[in-house]
């Protein structure tokens, strides 16, 4: 039995924890609600830090698994078109078909093919820099140039300094000063502006766009600019936007991908479809091996070529059948095609590579020894495309174009919370096929859209300002160039700048020279349909295009005098447009 005295304490025990346990509810009613309320909004932020998390897990199990799919891809510290021996010899010649091959595309209303090429170059049909009346002009005459090309055209001139326009931008830039000219597709127009990426190695001026954006360039206002451009078409205009995109030219979302060359706008073409639709369509890209289809045929985006150029042979043994003639053997009217870009499939339809008024397809069998596509205007009058070259490595991007938006008719400048390309994503693929969303970005991003003049889809002009005063100059846009160059009038530039250029240079007139063509021009329906190439006959045209470029090559040799030969002033190679 208990005592009383115990029985007494045991209820006192007993009572305290009951008050105790009173005191706690008292305490816990009294904090205030905003308490609560913060207490949720943190379990909401913890929440939400801890779903992020998981989808970041996520996403890099994705990657581990796509990086044990294609180890063999992953292994590599460069870049395929920079590594790869055998991508290496493709990844060149479709660049090199990108210079070499016809770069513009004439359409049967235009001129026929006879009177094309019998044309003279006339000079007198375009400006003329005038290096004498700029105050900011420096000739570097020891770099000089003689370009030829396969269809035949030849320019020459020497290196410059002085200050550039574009758009709302300038700086002081190097570019060619462009003396003699042959090709009648300079009629008209002042000299090119290219926007491809500079060669390593190479002994070219730096291009225009690097030359602005350089942080070293103390003379220029657009140091803050991204090095970066979109570019888009439609049937009778076009623009590009340096610095990025305005989000309202695109239908959709901006998808990115690694180029497979540091040097070029190259991306892997991993299949072709041609057909009435992407389930029914013939394959025109049939890869004998797997990993020839994991990086796919080598595919400049190129605005200087205007059809798209598919291969007209096995590429070497890669495939199993020749792309042109199963183009032509399925050709039909309404027909699309389905190009497929880091696992995204886009759309090329009838409407886009097929000239209704002049009755032409614009599509073109690639020139002899061309491993891999040319994708022309035909693709830019359906998408736009950005040039992303902040990095060591270029970005593409691509998205459907909004039919809707209105072209600008000048220069605006604006800024815009633009949408970027995943880097952190598109790094580790280390140049593997694969395209990511664009990722937002709050960060306000000035954007000069530039008005693009669309000669027939054909052939897109820029306009830009030389010199102190400011010239002006209609020249041809290009990305798939690094040549800057505008004309000028040999015999009116200072003495002290002709002492400084060869003999030659003045003893002959280029324009005067004959112009051997190797010809490239769309194909009308009734050759598509009855008359396309065989790969025997590809064969022995490809014999013909080579020895027409020596028999032109011979022809400018010839020409010259052998005091230009023995000129004390070195002639360097200036590179190829």
């Amino acid at each position: 039995r208990r005592s009383s005295t115990q029985l007494s304490l045991l209820r006192s025990g007993a009572m305290s924890r009951v008050l105790l346990l009173l005191a706690v509810v008292a305490l816990a009613s009294a904090i205030p609600a905003v308490r609560r309320e913060e207490t949720g909004r943190q379990a909401l932020k913890d929440a939400n830090a801890y779903f992020a998390e998981e989808d970041t897990k996520t996403d890099i199990r994705e990657l581990e698994d796509y990086q044990q799919a294609h180890s063999d891809q992953m292994a590599r510290d460069g870049l395929p078109c920079d590594t790869d021996p055998v991508l290496k010899l493709q990844c060149a010649s479709v660049s090199r078909a990108a210079r070499s091959h016809g770069r513009k595309f004439k359409t049967a209303d235009e001129k026929s093919s006879s009177q094309l090429f019998d044309e003279p170059y006339r000079p007198e049909d375009s400006r003329h820099f005038d290096v004498a009346s700029s105050s900011t002009f420096i000739p570097q005459a020891s770099q000089t140039f003689d370009l030829n090309y396969a269809d035949g055209s030849h320019l020459r001139g020497f290196s410059g300094v002085d200050q550039v326009y574009m758009g709302d931008y300038k700086a002081t830039s190097p570019f060619g000063v462009i003396t003699d000219c042959n090709s009648p597709d300079f009629n008209g127009v002042d000299g090119i502006l290219g926007f491809g990426l500079p060669k390593p190695g190479s002994d070219l001026p730096t291009p225009v766009l690097f030359a602005m954006t350089d942080a070293e360039n103390k003379d220029t206002n657009a140091a803050d600019l991204r090095r970066k451009f979109s570019f888009f078409s439609t049937d009778d205009a076009a623009e590009v936007q340096l610095g990025g995109y305005d989000p309202q030219t695109a239908a959709g979302t901006m998808w990115y991908t690694p180029a497979l060359a540091t040097d070029d706008f190259i991306v892997g073409a991993t299949s072709l479809k041609f057909g009435d639709s992407k389930q029914t369509a013939v394959e025109l890209l049939q890869f004998k091996s797997t990993a020839q289809k994991n990086y796919g045929a080598p595919s400049i985006m190129d605005s200087g070529t205007s059809c798209l150029v598919i291969p007209a042979d096995n590429m070497q043994g890669q495939l199993a059948n020749i792309p042109w003639d199963d183009f032509a053997k399925h050709w039909k009217k309404g027909r699309s095609f389905w190009l497929e870009v880091g696992q995204k499939t886009w759309e090329i339809p009838f409407s886009s590579w097929y000239l209704a008024e002049t009755d032409q397809t614009c599509v073109q069998p690639s020139p002899a020894g061309m491993q891999g596509l040319l994708v022309g205007d035909v693709f830019f009058r359906e998408y736009i495309v950005e040039f992303d070259m902040t990095g060591h490595r270029p970005i593409i991007g691509i998205a459907p174009l909004n039919k809707h938006y209105n072209l600008v008719n000048q220069n605006v400048l604006a800024s815009f919370e633009i949408n970027k390309a995943p880097k952190s994503k598109l790094t580790l693929l280390r140049g593997s096929e694969v395209m990511y969303p664009a990722e937002h970005s709050e960060v306000l991003t000035q954007v000069d859209r530039i008005p693009i003049v669309n000669k027939k889809g054909t052939q897109y002009f820029m306009d830009v300002g030389i010199g102190t005063p400011r010239q002006p100059f209609t020249v041809i846009f290009d990305t798939g160039s690094t040549v800057f160059g505008v004309f000028t009038k040999k015999h009116s530039m200072p003495s002290h700048i002709k002492n400084q250029l060869p003999s030659y240079y003045f003893s002959e007139n280029l324009h005067g020279l004959e112009q051997v063509n190797v010809q490239v021009q769309a194909m009308p329906l009734s050759e598509v349909l009855l008359q396309y190439p065989s790969s025997s006959l590809i064969g022995v045209l490809a014999v013909v295009n080579v020895a027409l470029i020596g028999a032109v090559l011979l022809i400018v040799k010839s020409r010259r005098t052998p005091r230009a030969r023995g000129s004390d002033m070195d002639v360097r190679s200036y590179g190829t447009i």
